[in-house]
């Protein structure tokens, strides 16, 4: 009996080496995976509790005998009986599962989101080694770009020299992007002649456009005297431009004979535009007999137009018999449509007899 026991014992101990090397190896070759870790010391806390109860569950037959010979112990007695080997170690296997299985929780991804973004709703305490890595990578990435783009949060002492040496180019190009373009910030003293050059022209024809166009600052005294008298000629041509379209203010005193009459058939043909329109730019007064009557034609027209639409714009008072006669025919046709299909404001009371008739009764 003795052998049999000894045997079963030493039948787990191939099952607590093989765990042991798996908890070995996890540590070798996982060094950041902490969780994995934790789960082979659980692993391994569990089979030595399962030994103890394979272990303790198998008795000589003189222990069997002396429990049989020993008298009965009262019932409240065996209920303050320490529990028994085997259930304890269970408890102790179960204790030393739970940080096990505590650590092998995987943190949310939104706190490594976070952390590599550099939020203030990090928790680094929640990172594991090779996502404190991540991190630290995303974190040198974004401290780059902030000093590429020329950001306060920029810390050069944190760049390495291949990162310094593209910053530099970086903030250079864009110096001279920012000169050329007339932004700011811009600093003259870091261009090189050439690019000097090249910013004087374009600084040049940018002033020479702002004064042509009437959009921005304009130095006059920066142009030779033929651009200066191009950025006169593009001044007259805009001014006509805007009397004839009615844009800004026109002073009339300063057109020419034919930039006059230009302007004052283009203001007339906007002044019937705008009352054939029924706008309130429209000043009948300047209408003549041919220009009223069209103005009266086409705005009768779209008072038929909507009162057959149903506008809030009709005006009933505009219309002739014969086009009250047929919008109250179209009005019938609706007000049955309506009523027959149930969609729509119906009126029963205007129903004809045989149009009420012809109405299905479920839908009455």
């Amino acid at each position: 009996m003795k052998d049999s026991v000894s045997s079963r014992r030493l039948s787990v101990f191939p099952v607590v080496a093989a765990l042991s090397v798996v908890w070995v190896v996890c540590s070798i070759f996982i060094p950041y995976g902490f969780p994995w870790t934790g789960l082979a010391w659980g692993a391994l806390a569990l089979s030595v509790a399962l030994w103890r109860v394979r272990s303790s569950g198998t008795r000589s037959i003189a222990q069997i005998l002396r429990e049989v010979d020993a008298p009965p112990e009262p019932a409240m007695a065996r209920k303050t009986l320490r529990l028994p080997a085997p259930t304890m170690w269970a408890y102790i296997a179960c204790l030393s599962l739970w940080p096990a299985l505590t650590f092998a929780e995987t943190p949310g991804p939104a706190n490594l989101s976070a952390c590599k973004s550099g939020w203030s709703t990090c928790d680094r305490s929640r990172l594991t080694l090779m996502e404190i890595t991540e991190v630290a990578l995303a974190g040198r990435a974004r401290n780059v770009a902030n000093c590429r783009n020329g950001l306060t949060l920029c810390d050069l002492d944190k760049l390495s020299k291949a990162e310094a040496t593209s910053v530099a180019v970086a903030l250079y190009d864009r110096n001279v992007s920012n000169c050329r373009d007339g932004l700011r910030p811009c600093d003259h003293s870091q261009l090189t002649p050439s690019e000097g050059r090249e910013t004087a022209m374009a600084e040049h024809r940018r002033q020479l456009s702002n004064c042509k166009d009437g959009i921005g600052a304009c130095d006059p005294s920066t142009l030779t005297e033929l651009e200066v008298a191009d950025v006169v000629r593009s001044l007259r041509r805009r001014a006509v431009s805007d009397c004839r379209d009615g844009i800004g203010r026109c002073d009339h005193s300063e057109l020419t004979g034919p930039e006059a009459t230009e302007v004052a058939r283009a203001e007339r043909q906007r002044n019937v535009s705008n009352c054939r329109n029924g706008w309130d730019e429209c000043d009948r007064s300047r209408l003549n007999e041919r220009e009223a009557a069209e103005v009266d034609v086409a705005v009768h027209a779209r008072n038929v137009s909507d009162c057959m639409e149903g506008r809030d714009s009709c005006d009933y008072s505009l219309l002739n018999a014969s086009e009250s006669k047929a919008l109250t025919s179209a009005e019938r046709v609706r007000n049955y449509a309506a009523c027959l299909n149930r969609r729509g404001y119906c009126d029963r009371s205007r129903l004809t007899p045989s149009e009420a008739a012809s109405i299905p009764t479920e839908v009455r």
